[in-house]
């Protein structure tokens, strides 16, 4: 079992445990606020099995129908992850109206509060661990499970705060209108996390710094060669793709011209890791006189 696999079976486990504790602290204290934070950590559970699963797609190998490997799994898993935040947000608004509606009273518990911050620091430590491993392993669906685990530890700070007042003014309404800061919170997480994921599934560009580096890969590595242009760059997962075109000399031989391609690869590889370079060599009358000038 991979590292990552392990890391988003983790998550499960989180998740579960997160909730257990979080539907507790409701069932002491009656908070519409403190429902609102266990139904969007039910949202959680089913984003760790979503990313469990497309970790575990993601980690077969390229295969006859699948040349280019199954990357892009972790994708499809980040949009489902904001999917079904957005859903978690549209619930959350129903029970806040629910709550308005019957004007439940919150009953104070310090054991529930304790429940609940208990709940929010266990996510907490994990959000940290996602996203670490996301940076380490570039998992884009780590990374949306963890950027969601940060978002619910606000929402679970700012419910305990919000549940504490009522506690303290008595004025009840203040956790009808927690549990919906809570929707609207929750919504724009949703939102963010399903933008960042459709941006890969739309083959986007490498940013500018790693373009930046390719480039002077290519100019300090490339002697011998006399430009490359037509760069592009994608990202699949933890796979960026790049290809240009590579002018030489007319009269390079085909070994020559193979051992400069081979030095320009290894060099963006140790530069950007996971990088799958292809180039196409050119003649020099091919040459466009743009692009990285390597003379």
């Amino acid at each position: 079992m991979t590292i990552r696999l392990k890391i988003a079976l983790g998550s499960l486990v989180v998740g579960m445990l997160s909730l257990g504790l979080k539907y507790t602290a409701f069932l002491m204290t009656g908070s519409t606020a403190l429902y609102a934070d266990a139904l969007e950590t039910i949202v959680n559970v089913a984003a760790s099995l979503a990313t469990l699963f497309a970790v575990w797609m993601a980690a077969k190998p390229a295969d006859q129908n699948h040349p280019y490997g199954h990357d892009k799994a972790e994708y499809f898993a980040a949009v489902l992850v904001g999917v079904l935040i957005v859903l978690a947000s549209l619930s959350i608004f129903h029970s806040t109206w629910q709550s308005y509606l019957s004007s439940e009273v919150v009953t104070y518990s310090p054991l529930g509060l304790g429940v609940n911050a208990a709940a929010a620091a266990l996510n907490g430590v994990w959000a940290w661990v996602l996203l670490k491993a996301a940076k380490k392993h570039r998992s884009p669906a780590l990374r949306a499970d963890g950027k969601h685990l940060v978002a619910d530890v606000f929402t679970s700070l700012g419910v305990l705060a919000g549940v504490g007042l009522v506690t303290l003014t008595g004025w009840q309404m203040l956790d009808t209108v927690l549990a919906g800061l809570v929707g609207v919170n929750v919504l724009w997480t949703g939102w963010e996390v399903m933008k960042e994921s459709v941006s890969g599934l739309m083959d986007e560009a490498a940013s500018e710094d790693v373009q930046a580096h390719i480039r002077d890969m290519i100019r300090d590595h490339g002697d011998g060669a006399l430009e490359a242009h037509d760069l592009r760059t994608r990202h699949s997962g933890r796979t960026t793709f790049i290809d240009f075109h590579l002018v030489v000399p007319g009269d390079l031989t085909v070994d020559a011209a193979h051992e400069i391609c081979d030095r320009i690869e290894q060099a963006i590889g140790r530069k950007v890791p996971g990088a799958h370079v292809t180039i196409h060599v050119e003649p020099d009358h091919k040459a466009k006189h743009r692009g990285v000038l390597v003379l």
